[in-house]
């Protein structure tokens, strides 16, 4: 008896929408769309006004305005280096050190007399070519080892961040390195159009990345992977290409938050910044990001950036001991996580 052919079997994570993509894909997508900051943008609009009150003829002005945008950038290609590993169901808690390394070893080159004097040009290229590289092959190590070992990326960067943190202050006995040409030194003091070119420079990293993760297919799976490991290895996405590429990315970050710290103190050093690892999560965890992975938009977090700088310039403005501001981020955060758990559990079906 001939037995009729059998149905072929499919799984649902394997069929493909429209654009070649999954169809448990299109859900996140839609997400995405609908997530919009109109709750930040309030909160900003809310903190701006109350601080006009509170400092009439001190807050809003063009000092203060400008001092904020030269404060930022550095803080924002940070956050946005922490942003693709948390979306993407990771973190990276080596981007400090990562930032530190690639200062030093420009800070070295700039420094050190390895180029004749005089050749002003070549002496920065060469300082950023070796920023770069380093900063390249640590970002390819940390992705190789988070997407081949069977390890959290906290344990995995914070691996890397010892390593790195520890060679930098064996190698420089945790002194600074200072004194960097006045060509170099114009990148972080340079005005183009009454806004500093650190802040041009942070917002087209911003929009680099936003346009990255919403408009290319590699972005795309960045979610799916934050969303759903397995589901997009089975959907023949290449999920270790994809983690691999999205350290690499955020430690490359690093190198431009590098070179913008650099030419604003000149001067660089293993110990910098070591406060802004916190703000890098607490920015990102405001602006909408999922710690679990698979959510979060660069909009929201801009929006979150200048709320946190808005605070910080602020407070700082009153008088308040810069200690207690990051205590206020910390409870912020906190604040945050249990008030979408509430929200998570309001929105919940009864049974």
């Amino acid at each position: 008896m001939n037995l009729p052919d059998p149905m072929p079997m499919t799984h649902p994570i394997d069929t493909p929408a429209p654009g070649g993509l999954p169809a448990w894909v299109t859900p996140l997508r839609q997400r995405l769309v609908r997530s919009n900051g109109a709750g930040l943008v309030l909160l900003l609009a809310v903190l701006c006004l109350g601080f006009t009150v509170a400092l009439p003829g001190r807050f809003a002005t063009q000092d203060t305005i400008r001092s904020m945008l030269f404060q930022v950038p550095e803080l924002g290609l940070l956050a946005l280096a922490m942003l693709l590993p948390l979306i993407s169901g990771g973190i990276n808690l080596s981007i400090i050190a990562s930032t530190n390394m690639a200062a030093l070893a420009m800070a070295w080159v700039l420094t050190s007399g390895v180029i004749p004097v005089g050749h002003v040009t070549l002496t920065i290229s060469a300082a950023l070519l070796a920023g770069a590289l380093l900063t390249l092959l640590v970002g390819l190590i940390t992705g190789y080892l988070v997407a081949s070992v069977n390890a959290h990326p906290i344990l995995v960067t914070l691996g890397v961040m010892s390593i790195v943190n520890g060679t930098c202050v064996l190698l420089t006995r945790g002194k600074p390195i200072a004194g960097f040409p006045a060509e170099f030194q114009l990148i972080g003091s340079t005005l183009i159009m009454g806004v500093p070119l650190p802040f041009w420079i942070f917002l087209l990293a911003t929009v680099a990345i936003a346009l990255y993760l919403s408009r290319t297919r590699h972005g795309v799976a960045v979610y799916m992977v934050g969303s759903n490991l397995e589901a997009t290895r089975y959907s023949g996405v290449d999920t270790r290409w994809v983690l691999i590429s999205v350290y690499t990315i955020s430690t490359l970050l690093c190198w431009v938050a590098a070179i913008l710290m650099m030419a604003r103190f000149n001067s660089a050093s293993a110990g910098y910044a070591q406060s802004y690892l916190l703000v890098t999560v607490l920015a990102a965890i405001l602006g909408g990001v999922d710690p679990f992975g698979g959510f979060g938009k660069v909009s929201g977090l801009f929006i979150a950036l200048i709320v946190l700088q808005v605070i910080s310039s602020g407070l700082n403005l009153l008088g308040v001991d810069p200690q207690l501001t990051q205590a206020m981020w910390g409870g912020t955060m906190i604040l945050v996580m249990a008030g979408r758990y509430l929200a998570s559990r309001k929105n919940q079906p009864r049974h």
